[in-house]
């Protein structure tokens, strides 16, 4: 290191370095002493001073840093003002004495030398005082934005350090502000817009009981799943089959309007297990699809069909665990631009190959239903809606109400009424027509709001419960009855609410308040919302003895728009299974076999394959014949009948053949048979024993 260099670096650090008592003061003191007596004495021959006095080094205390390049970058350049005065007046006298900079050099070389040492000191004693006054300015830093101060922007060198308390300051500041753009982020996303975290049960399982009382022992066992990957929709579990390539593939068909349109493919080996399922199914043999399944675990149609089964035989575990299986081998075939959370990939269900799909979904919804996960269903429910937003195949605008007030999500219901009542009339479904109201009023209740918005919802809750009532009339007495709620005598006695309100009502109207009462009527049983319903249904009826006009228009309308139901609600009645719902289907729907894997599929189906026809069985075979075939599947006695009528050439070779293979049958058949010996008895007298 030069000497110019030790020289600026001196006249830096003079003003910096804070004066210490005690030990450190004393102990600089006898190493000045220690050098000016080896200044002193005479050097040897051959050895100059510097050579003398390397040979006695001295032992820095622990702590002291011997490079002086780090102390160089270490050193706080925050001086006081006398430090930069004494290094302007260094610079100064430097350039005075430029002229004579050999005798300079040659002047200060030995005192240079001898006082090496003790730059070190005091360059480790200024390294010391500076981190002292660091933590202090730390400190002054941190009392000043407890109180509350603006943040001062951080030095350059000091980045490193102060990292940590810039962090807090801005996490202090900005927490607010962070707080509100979140709302309004959440507010300016798409209706149907999926959070990934949401699909996961554990998530809301964890808010209600905690962590450590759902996972348990999980996390040791997610590890041990090399074979499994890990899916938004489902978590895999260790027990399932090594996945492997099913023949189930998506591609995207096109992209218009915003959104991109879809459909999953079923190769040719898919496709082979897809017609052995269907002869499973004809067979109307369980065990056949145990044994398809055993070749084939993945296969998406007979997942779901045994989990129908299992469900009947009320082995909900394993019919869980089904459901589970099919949509992991189904996410595992998704295209890469797919898409769970954006809301704008769509799967026409017209397409057979889609609707395993959706139709999982929807099981894997009920199932998180009743197992106490709304908030979890309620974002599959939303999931399938944005698949179709349009057709709504499964129609589960019937349940997104249900779902939405058990998981309290009363704005994203009031949103959807919002937004969607203007093109499709959300108000002429009775579920939407009281659960909206009933959204409101719950809504008031809450008490993070102010009084004044309280008062708006509750207004506005018994205005639509009110037009509710009136537009739906056979509502009120079965919604009662359940409710375990007598009313009183002038809405008993009322002809508006009375059995005439339910006998005069379309049978397709009746379905669907069928269907909402089987599901909502416990949230009813409040004794606020008794209270609630009881005052509006007498405003209600002071508007029908009043004559409003709005009554004859509700008739009007009832009589209409209820005549039929479509085919998708028939469809969501199906695989709902309530009880009340399910007993009022037409008849045209329950005269026609109902598969669980396709149930009541579209009049206008895409087909892109189809199932070979099987080989006609000839209609005038004899009694033995069949007897026969009952044994060996595969035989035919008269031979196979050609598309014309005519024999074809070799008939009669294939009939002695066949009349071969039934000798054959028949002798292996006698051959195996076995009579079992009677018991002998080992007392021939009989009467000569004792019974035991």
């Amino acid at each position: 290191m030069s000497r110019r260099a030790l020289r600026r670096l001196r006249g830096e650090l003079r003003g910096q370095a804070l004066p210490e008592a005690g030990e450190a003061a004393a102990e600089e003191e006898e190493d000045e002493e220690e050098e000016e007596k080896q200044q002193q004495l005479p050097a040897g021959p051959g050895q100059d001073g510097a050579s003398a006095r390397r040979r006695k080094p001295r032992q820095e205390p622990a702590g002291r840093v011997a490079n002086l390049f780090e102390l160089i970058t270490s050193v706080d350049p925050e001086g006081e003002p006398g430090s930069i005065e004494e290094r302007d007046d260094s610079r100064l006298q430097e350039e005075g004495h430029t002229g004579n900079k050999e005798e300079a050099e040659l002047g200060c070389l030995e005192n240079g030398r001898g006082k090496d040492g003790e730059e070190v000191d005091r360059l480790n004693k200024t390294a010391i005082s500076s981190n002292k006054s660091r933590k202090k300015k730390k400190k002054k830093k941190n009392k000043k934005n407890a109180a509350g101060e603006a943040p001062c922007p951080p030095d350059e060198n000091d980045d490193a350090e102060d990292i940590e308390s810039i962090l807090e300051r801005l996490e202090s500041t900005t927490g607010p502000w962070c707080q509100n753009e979140g709302r309004v982020i959440a507010d300016s996303r798409p209706l149907l817009y999926v959070e990934h975290r949401n699909l996961n049960p554990e998530t809301e399982l964890k808010r209600y009981f905690g962590a450590r009382a759902v996972l348990g022992d999980q996390r040791p066992r997610q590890r041990q799943r090399p074979h499994l990957r890990s899916t938004w929709l489902t978590v895999p579990k260790s027990a399932w089959p090594r996945h492997s390539k099913t023949g189930l593939s998506m591609r995207l068909l096109e992209s218009k309007r915003g959104a991109q349109h879809f459909a999953f493919e079923h190769h040719r080996e898919y496709q082979q297990g897809q017609f052995k399922f269907l002869d499973a199914v004809e067979s109307m043999d369980p065990n056949n699809l145990v044994l398809l399944l055993q070749v084939n675990p993945y296969h998406v149609d007979s997942l779901l069909q045994l989990s129908d089964v299992c469900r009947m035989q009320e082995d909900q575990e394993m019919a869980r665990d089904l459901v589970e299986r099919a949509l992991y081998t189904l996410e595992c075939a998704f295209h890469p631009m797919f898409s769970l959370t954006s809301g704008t990939c769509r799967l026409d269900y017209r397409r057979p190959e889609n609707r395993a799909f959706c139709l999982a979904l929807f099981k894997h919804m009920v199932f998180l239903e009743k197992r106490g996960c709304p908030r979890t269903a309620l974002e599959f429910c939303k999931l399938i809606l944005s698949l179709d937003p349009e057709n709504d195949p499964l129609c589960v605008l019937l349940v997104v109400d249900l779902l939405s007030l058990r998981a309290k999500e009363y704005a994203f219901l009031i949103r959807m009424f919002q937004e969607w009542e203007s093109h499709r009339n959300l108000s002429q479904l009775p579920n939407f027509a009281f659960s909206v109201p009933l959204a409101y009023f719950f809504l008031s209740q809450q008490d993070d709001i102010s009084e004044a918005e309280a008062s708006r919802a509750h207004e506005e809750a018994s205005s639509l419960l009110r037009q509710a009532l009136v537009m739906f009339p056979s509502v009120l007495m079965p919604l009662l009855d359940l409710c375990s709620v007598q009313p009183d005598a002038t809405v008993a006695s009322h002809s508006f609410f009375g059995p005439n309100a339910q006998l005069s009502s379309p049978p397709a109207l009746n379905q669907l308040v069928a269907l909402y009462l089987g599901r909502t009527h416990s949230l009813w049983k409040d004794p606020a919302v008794i209270a609630w319903l009881e005052t509006n249904v007498h405003e209600v009826l002071r508007m029908v003895d009043a004559h409003n006009p709005a009554l004859e228009e509700a008739e009007q309308k009832r009589k209409v728009r209820y005549q039929s139901a479509p085919r998708n609600i028939y469809r969501h009645v199906i695989l709902s299974e309530i009880r009340e719902a399910t007993a009022a289907l037409p008849p045209e729907v329950t005269s026609q076999p109902i598969m669980g894997f396709d149930p009541l599929p579209p009049l206008d189906s895409i087909v892109s394959y189809t199932r070979p026809e099987r080989a006609d069985r000839p209609s005038n075979e004899s009694t033995l014949s069949l007897f026969f075939r009952s044994l060996l599947p595969n035989f035919n006695l008269q031979g196979e009948v050609g598309a014309a009528g005519a024999e074809e050439p070799g008939a009669g070779q294939d009939l002695n053949q066949g009349v071969n293979r039934l000798m054959a049958a028949m002798r292996d058949m006698l051959a195996n048979i076995q009579f079992q010996e009677p018991p002998r008895d080992d007392n021939p007298e009989g009467d000569g024993g004792e019974w035991d």
